[in-house]
């Protein structure tokens, strides 16, 4: 059985390990966290304090965003438009990991501690009973802060967090 994270798109992107992991993974993404891609791609505000890092996450990225406009993969993503809520299919890597899309609707309900995408991540963690994959410490603690009733994990525990004791129960 596969584990299941919700995440932003961009995770996916700069963290390789999310990609090769040793055990079965699926990612929840928010289709508005795939939008953000093309931001990134766009911009020139750097993504990662070194320019080579710099450099290599927007290949990343780049090389993310022909991945979902690859026709069947548009098609999965397009359907999961069609109503509040709805999910793709899912969208495979490999053998171990694939994506599904999530049409998120932001409801404002977390507005005045997060951003919409983060009020999305938030909504799609609680509507699906699952955990948020992270490397943003900030927002990390505005969640405790909050008292959000969801699991987070940050990306550098994300090895604990597919072998972890929310995964092993019974």
């Amino acid at each position: 059985m596969s584990r299941q994270f919700v995440t932003e798109a961009v995770m996916v992107a700069i963290y390789g390990q999310l990609l090769t992991s040793p055990a079965p993974v699926e990612y929840i993404v928010p289709y508005t966290s795939l939008l953000e891609l093309y931001e990134f791609q766009d911009s020139t505000e750097p993504l990662m304090d070194n320019p080579m890092d710099d450099q290599h996450v927007k290949r990343k990225v780049s090389a993310l965003i022909s991945y979902f406009e690859e026709p069947l993969n548009q098609k999965k993503i397009r359907r999961a438009l069609q109503m509040p809520w709805a999910k793709s299919l899912p969208i495979l890597f490999d053998a171990n990991t694939s994506l599904i899309v999530i049409n998120a609707v932001d409801t404002a309900h977390y507005g005045e501690y997060f951003d919409p995408i983060e009020t999305e991540l938030v909504l799609t963690a609680q509507r699906e009973a699952l955990p948020i994959l992270t490397d943003q410490l900030d927002w990390i603690h505005r969640i405790i802060e909050a008292s959000v009733p969801v699991h987070v994990y940050d990306i550098d525990d994300f090895d604990f967090a597919v072998d972890g004791p929310m995964f092993n129960n019974p």
